[in-house]
Order: structure tokens, then sequence, then C-alpha cells
């Protein structure tokens, strides 16, 4: 089984940033690709970002050239930094790893209001 613990939301004015992260532990045999989703209120869960173990990142067309998604394997960890954010980014956001399984977090909540 892996853990996943999610970290950094909160409320941010638009055009501020965030920083979230994700560390998996537990019976990590190897994780590939990690990932972060969104979901809105009313509305389907969405694709944020995803980096494979490689180092090679896709992203939802909403958030190109404003998040950048990374990943530490040493510790196990992916991050999602958010700038120039909107109301629109408001929403839980979910960290995905994948590991045999996937595996959810349990989400962090992103508030972007004045």
């Amino acid at each position: 089984q892996v853990q996943l613990v999610e970290s950094g939301g909160g409320l941010v004015q638009p055009g501020g940033s965030l920083r979230l992260s994700c560390a998996a532990s537990g019976n990590i045999f190897s994780i590939n690709q990690m990932g972060w989703y969104r979901q809105a209120p009313g509305k389907q869960r969405e694709l944020v970002a995803i980096i494979t173990s490689g180092g090679s990142t896709m992203y939802g067309d909403s958030v190109k050239g404003r998040f950048t998604i990374s990943r530490d394997n040493a510790k196990n960890t992916v991050y999602l930094q958010m700038n120039s954010l909107k109301p629109d980014d408001t929403a839980v956001y979910y960290c995905r790893v994948a590991s045999g399984n996937f595996y959810w977090g349990q989400g962090t909540q992103v508030t972007v209001s004045s």
C-alpha cells in the first residue's frame, strides 16, 4: 500500500502563487508517473499536470505556461508550482501516483479569491 500526503493548499489572491507538495511513502516498489488533478464544485476531475519517471511532462491546456510540475525521486515527492493564479483555478487538487496501481491523495483545497 502507498500513502500520499499533500500539502501547500490555501487561500491566495488572483495573480498570486502557491506550491503544492505530495510525498509518497509505504510499500513503494517503483514510482512511474506522478501527477496532479483537480476538481471544482459541480465539475469533473481534470488533469492539471503529469510527470514521468524520466522527467517528461504534460499539462492541461488551462494551466500551460503558468504551472510547473517537478519531482524529487530521492524523496518520492512531486511538486506543483502554480503562478498567476486565477479564480477559475479554485478547486480541490489531488495528487496521483502510479506504482503498480494508481494511488490518490486526500486532496488539498486551493482557493483563488480577492
